[in-house]
C-alpha cells in the first residue's frame, strides 16, 4: 500500500505532490507505532560494603558511577539494536545495604516533571544531580527512553506532622528518561518490602503515566506488583499499554519466581510488562522478562552465574487492539457449573512457607478431583505421560490472608509437584522434576476477577504457547507438556479482603 502510494505521488503535478506525502508518512508512522522494541537488562549490582555510618559522598558517587559505567553499555547496546525504551533493575544504582542514614549520599533531589527539565544540558538546575545528569545524557546521546531506580530526598519541617525527626522524607524512585534526556515521569514505590527501612512510605499511591509514540506507559516496583495500588489502578483506570518494573525480587518457590508471576500477572493483566531484575544468585535474585497478555517474548533465568544479561523483544504497542488479545474471562465460571468430584475426605494440610494449603493427593496416573478450602474450591483433571513411584503431585487449594506483618488475601488452586514422596514435604520448594503431563486443566471458584495464571516446568522455566486460558476460567495444556511439570497454578487476588497496612502512615 505504501510503496502504491509512493509511486501514485510521483506522477502527481506538483501541487498535489504534499497531501500524498503527507498520507504516506502519516501511514508510515501509523505501522511504525503498532509495535516497539523493548529491552531490560538484569545486572549484577555492584555493592557497597555494609556500614551504619555515611560515606563521603564522593565514594558514594564513584560506586553508583561503577554501576552506570555497567548500565550504560548495555543501554547502548540496546540502542545500536534498534530498542526504543530499556529498562533496569530496582536498586541497579547502588544496591540495597543500607541503613536510613548511611543511603543518604546516594540520594539526590528529583523534581516533579512538570518542571520540563533535561538534566544532560541543564545538571545545576535544581542542585547537585550527577546522577540524573548521567541517566539523562545516556538517553539523549542513544536516543532512548530510559528507565531507572534512584533515591528521592525531599526536605520537611515542624509543619508537617509527618516528618521525619532527621527532617527529610527518603523514597525508593523509578525515574524516566525520554530519547532527549528529559525527565518524563518520576514514581515513589508505595508498597515498601519489609526490609527497605531506609525509605518512607509516601502518603499517596502515584499512578504515574506518560505517552509515548508507541503507547501509553506506567509503572511501579517490585513488591508493588502484588497490590492493588498503584499497580491495578495503572492498568483498568489509566488504561496503560505496557508497565515499566524494575524489581529486585526474590525468588520464592511454588508461586513466586519472578519470570513464573510477572508473567502470570501480564496476562492476568491484560498488559504488557517489561521487568527487570537484579542479579545475585546469593540472594535468589534473578529473573527478568519482557512480557506480553499471550505469554512472554523473552525472559532470562540464571541462577549459576554472576552475570548480567540484555534482553530484547518487539512487542505490540497497543495490545488491547492485537487480534490476539486474550478475550475477558470469567475466572470461576466453569468451576461453579460443575459437582465436586468425588475423594474430598482424603485431603490433608500442608505448608507452604507459613500458608497452610489444603492438599490431595494425585494417586492414579489420570483423573478428576476437587479440593477445597474456605470459599474455594479447586477441580483438576489431568492425564500423566506416566506415573512415577519416586514423584508426588497434589492439588492444592488456599484461601486466606498471606503474610505475617502486611497481611493481604490470596485464593489459589495449584497442581504442584511435592521434593519427596512424604507428604509432608508437600509446599516446600522444589525447582526439578521428571513428570510429563499428557493433559491437565485447572479451575476455581474464585471471587476476584484477579488471578495470575503459572506454569512452570523443571529447571525454573517458563512454558510459552504450551497453555491457554479459556473464557470460563479453564488453564489448561494445549497438548501434553514439552518438559515435566513443577507447578500449573491459578493465583488470586482478593483485594477488598486485604487488611490495613500497619506501617503506612495514616492520612
Amino acid at each position: 500500500m505504501l510503496t502504491r502510494t509512493w509511486e501514485a505521488a510521483a506522477m502527481l503535478p506538483s501541487q498535489a505532490l504534499l497531501p500524498a506525502v503527507v498520507f504516506a508518512l502519516t501511514a508510515l508512522q501509523a505501522l511504525a507505532s503498532d509495535t516497539f522494541l523493548a529491552a531490560v537488562y538484569e545486572h549484577a549490582v555492584i555493592l557497597p560494603h555494609p556500614t551504619q555510618e555515611p560515606v563521603p559522598a564522593s565514594d558514594a558517587l564513584a560506586l553508583m558511577n561503577r554501576n552506570m559505567d555497567v548500565l550504560e553499555g548495555a543501554i547502548k547496546e540496546a540502542a545500536q539494536q534498534g530498542a526504543h525504551i530499556i529498562v533496569t533493575p530496582e536498586d541497579g544504582i547502588y544496591g540495597w545495604r543500607f541503613t536510613r542514614e548511611s543511603i543518604y549520599p546516594y540520594l539526590e533531589d528529583i523534581p516533579d516533571p512538570a518542571v520540563d527539565w533535561i538534566p544532560c544540558t541543564d545538571p545545576s538546575r535544581f542542585g547537585p544531580a550527577p546522577v540524573q545528569e548521567r541517566l539523562s545524557c545516556m538517553a539523549r546521546n542513544n536516543s532512548i527512553y530510559v528507565v531507572a531506580n534512584i533515591g528521592d530526598k525531599k526536605p520537611c519541617d515542624s509543619s508537617d506532622p509527618s516528618c521525619p525527626r532527621d527532617g527529610r522524607y527518603q523514597y525508593n524512585t523509578d525515574v524516566v528518561f525520554d530519547t532527549q534526556g528529559k525527565l518524563v515521569a518520576r514514581y515513589h514505590k508505595y508498597n515498601l518490602f519489609r526490609s527497605e527501612t531506609q525509605f518512607d512510605y509516601p502518603k499517596e499511591p502515584e499512578a504515574v503515566t506518560f505517552e509515548t509514540p508507541f503507547g501509553k506507559f506506567g509503572i511501579f516496583t517490585c513488591f508493588d506488583i502484588l497490590f492493588y495500588e498503584p499497580a491495578v489502578v495503572l492498568v483498568n483506570k489509566m488504561q496503560v499499554d505496557t508497565v515499566l518494573f524494575p524489581t529486585a525480587w526474590m525468588n520464592v518457590l511454588p508461586f513466586l519466581t519472578a519470570i513464573e508471576f510477572h508473567s502470570a500477572w501480564a496476562m492476568g493483566m491484560g498488559v504488557n510488562l517489561l521487568s527487570a531484575n537484579t542479579h545475585n544468585t546469593t540472594s535468589a535474585m534473578t529473573g527478568s522478562g519482557l512480557f506480553t497478555p499471550e505469554g512472554p517474548a523473552a525472559y532470562h533465568y540464571d541462577s549459576a552465574t554472576e552475570e548480567g544479561h540484555l534482553l530484547l523483544a518487539e512487542l505490540s504497542a497497543h495490545p488491547r487492539l492485537s487480534p490476539t488479545y486474550p478475550p475477558a474471562i470469567n475466572w470461576s465460571l466453569h468451576a461453579t457449573s460443575i459437582e465436586k468430584f468425588p475423594g474430598e475426605s482424603d485431603t490433608f494440610l500442608g505448608a507452604v512457607r507459613r500458608d497452610i494449603f489444603t492438599f490431595r493427593e494425585l494417586r492414579h496416573k489420570d483423573g478428576n478431583c476437587t479440593v477445597c478450602q474456605g470459599d474455594l474450591c479447586c477441580h483438576l483433571a489431568y492425564q500423566m505421560s506416566n506415573k512415577r513411584r519416586d514423584e508426588v503431585y497434589v492439588l492444592g487449594a488456599f484461601d486466606g490472608l498471606h503474610g505475617s506483618l502486611i497481611k493481604y488475601h490470596w485464593q489459589i488452586c495449584t497442581l504442584l509437584k511435592c521434593p519427596s514422596t512424604n507428604l509432608s514435604t508437600c509446599g516446600q520448594p522444589v525447582e526439578t522434576a521428571q513428570t510429563r503431563f499428557e493433559m491437565f486443566s485447572l479451575s476455581g471458584t474464585f471471587g476476584t476477577s484477579y488471578v495470575f495464571p503459572e506454569v512452570l516446568y523443571s529447571g525454573v522455566q517458563l512454558a510459552p504457547g504450551e497453555f491457554e486460558v479459556l473464557n470460563d476460567g479453564r488453564l489448561k495444556s494445549k497438548n501434553s507438556t514439552s518438559k515435566p511439570l513443577v507447578t500449573a497454578t491459578l493465583f488470586g487476588r482478593l483485594y477488598e479482603k486485604d487488611q490495613p497496612h500497619p506501617l503506612r502512615i495514616s492520612q
